[in-house]
């Protein structure tokens, strides 16, 4: 794929300026179908009209294939921390906790209330505490599955339950009616980063390597491979793309936000290198960068210069290289 910087700005801009498909003079039966607070294009929930009262929310994607939503607390924002949970007929496979004992507890009672199995596998798709820091609150008797990079990860933090199984590619799960692929499509937002499949039902958990409408976070990103690794997942076939943070939309909707999803990690590199190549110091590149209509997105003010320092590091060379 040939990328052409100025003609992705403009086409970022008109997704970014309007809220998509809904604000179409004539709307398809598709788009007309779309709820009214998902023809806002945001993560904030008030945004939206939602209240806390309205989390945690879980959505039925597929049969037996369900998203979990809870809102979080990032200094005075609050946005949505996803998991995924399968229901095989022989068990429970979630992917990702939430990121206390107490969250996590409330999602596997809500479980409870949806279905009798147990929890048999916990896929941790990102190693990050806001993923796993209430992974203790899952039987111990539950296998955890990580990448090797996400299970070293995992060995540092106090509390919370070490990786029982490696995925370092690729593992296909059979449990039920279910057949479910644990793969390492590329490092991304944690280096770690593992997606949950469905082939049949085509459904993929992106976990953090998608913050859907939320500013890329990159305190322990790969700037450019992640952007590889969202082409990896686009390209495989894929009807309803699940992100780790942020709002879990109507399929279409989703597709949609992913491409510009992309597109704002691309931005971001743009500008760190545009500000790196007119030899200007990291402090000055953070005070300088401009972003545009991504300022508008959740945690802009908290990541924006972290951003900048990744893609930095990433010129310098200063990035680990790929271990397994």
């Amino acid at each position: 794929m040939t990328f052409s910087p100025t003609r992705f700005l403009v086409g970022l801009a008109i997704v970014l300026v309007g809220c998509g498909p809904a604000e179409s003079e004539t709307a398809s039966a598709e788009e007309v179908s779309i709820p009214a607070d998902q023809r806002i294009r945001t993560a904030d929930p008030y945004a939206r009209g939602y209240t806390d009262e309205d989390f945690p929310r879980i959505q039925e994607l597929a049969p037996g294939v369900y998203s979990y939503e809870q809102l979080r607390s990032a200094g005075e924002e609050k946005f949505t921390t996803v998991s995924l949970f399968v229901v095989t007929g022989e068990g429970v496979i979630v992917a990702d906790g939430q990121g206390s004992v107490e969250e996590t507890a409330r999602m596997i009672e809500r479980i409870g209330g949806i279905t009798d199995e147990p929890i048999r596998t916990v896929v941790v798709a990102s190693d990050h505490g806001d993923h796993t820091a209430g992974n203790s609150a899952f039987s111990a008797d539950v296998a955890f599955l990580a990448h090797p990079t996400s299970a070293r990860a995992l060995e540092s933090m106090a509390g919370v339950p070490k990786a029982t199984e490696l995925v370092p590619d690729r593992k296909v799960i059979q449990m039920g009616d279910k057949e479910v692929h644990v793969l390492f499509l590329g490092r991304a937002h944690t280096g770690g980063d593992l997606v949950v499949y469905l082939p049949q039902e085509k459904v993929m958990f992106m976990s953090e390597a998608y913050l859907h409408r939320v500013f890329p976070a990159m305190r322990s990103a790969f700037p450019s491979e992640w952007v590889q690794m969202i082409e990896t997942a686009q390209a495989m076939d894929v009807d309803v793309f699940v992100p780790g943070h942020g709002f879990v939309d109507h399929p279409s909707i989703l597709a949609e936000e992913l491409e510009v999803y992309q597109g704002a990690i691309r931005v971001v590199i743009l500008e760190a290198r545009r500000l790196y190549e007119d030899g200007f110091g990291l402090e000055e590149a953070q005070q300088m960068a401009l972003f545009g209509d991504l300022d508008s997105w959740s945690l802009r003010s908290s990541q924006g210069d972290r951003a900048i320092q990744q893609v930095y590091a990433e010129i310098d060379g200063e990035l680990p290289p790929v271990t397994r």
